[in-house]
């Protein structure tokens, strides 16, 4: 089991020094000079060399990238020349409305999406399970954002129980901050529910005609038993491969979810920082997602061994 976690730690580690040179390297290839596009076209050339010295990009390319890394290693982000504080202090302030979101999300994702899957598969070619599946494949082929908008207008703009958008802050109290996140989570996590739903369906299926299942069901165990007992824990592999790369998909659905609910979260500071050419702040949270992403696979991974005893024999 130690070795195990070593090694998914090692593929972790270069998976994200891998990433932090794509990340640098995108950004360096960008088009236009982000000195004079953050000054203006009315700049004078003394101001946009004064604000290049600043920024460092008169320095090596590599130089630049050891630089940066260097930082991020020691928790130093750099600062923003956009909003003229430490990138640490715009993440630390952004973060508090992204990742009480991504969870949430991810917690109604579980908490629809297996018991449906597993409901659809104990009822495997009944009408249920047909309906069940029909509605799930609708949730697949609906846009986040499309949803976004129709859950605005439904719960916001006719029925008036949430607000349309917007965030009160944490001080104003837990609940009023959670009900400002609910329908941004909704909007997230139903389209990913029905992807997930549909693969607890086809695993479920699968190992419910194993041997041990039929063994189980002979002795007289209880059917709820028999599912959520044996059947659902064997086949948890795939299930949790879906959820990790979900997790990514929710930190990248926040880009376009923030925006649309005007939630001051780190997907609507990438997007302000693209448009600023704020390049430090796009590199710094760019990393911090990517590393938030590998985090959780390795704990996918990890869960692995938690469920199946025969990777830790292995």
């Amino acid at each position: 089991m130690t070795r195990y976690a070593l090694n998914r730690l090692l593929v972790g580690l270069a998976t994200l020094l891998v990433a932090s040179v794509i990340v640098f390297s995108v950004m360096e290839i960008l088009p236009g000079d982000p000195a004079r596009l953050m000054l203006g076209i009315n700049a004078t050339e003394d101001a946009v060399v004064a604000l290049r010295q600043q920024m460092g990009l008169d320095q090596p390319v590599v130089l630049r990238y050891l630089h940066w890394i260097g930082g991020m290693v020691v928790g130093d982000l750099g600062r923003s020349y956009t909003y003229s504080v430490p990138v640490l202090e715009l993440v630390a302030e952004r973060a508090a409305v992204s990742l009480p979101l991504a969870i949430l999300s991810l917690l109604l994702l579980t908490v629809v999406a297996i018991p449906v899957g597993i409901f659809a598969a104990a009822r495997r070619g009944s009408a249920a399970d047909a309906a069940t599946m029909a509605v799930s494949q609708i949730g697949v082929a609906i846009p986040n954002f499309w949803f976004a908008l129709l859950l605005v207008y439904l719960f916001a703009v006719w029925l008036r129980l949430v607000p349309a958008g917007g965030f009160p802050g944490w001080s104003a109290g837990p609940w009023p901050g959670l009900k400002a996140l609910l329908l941004p989570a909704v909007a997230l996590a139903l389209p990913q529910a029905a992807i997930l739903s549909r693969v607890t369906r086809s695993a479920m299926i699968d190992v419910l005609g194993e041997d041990y299942i039929r063994t189980a069901r002979a002795k007289g165990l209880p059917r709820a038993q028999v599912l959520w007992r044996h059947a659902l824990r064997n086949a948890l592999i795939p299930v949790l491969t879906i959820l990790g790369l979900q997790f990514a998909y929710l930190i990248a659905g926040t880009i376009i979810i923030e925006n649309v609910f005007y939630l001051p979260g780190l997907g609507r500071l990438i997007f302000q920082a693209i448009t600023q050419r704020d390049l430090i702040v796009v590199e710094s949270v760019v990393m911090l997602l990517v590393a938030s992403v590998i985090i959780v696979n390795l704990i996918v991974d990890l869960s692995y061994a938690i469920v199946d005893p025969r990777l830790r024999a292995a």
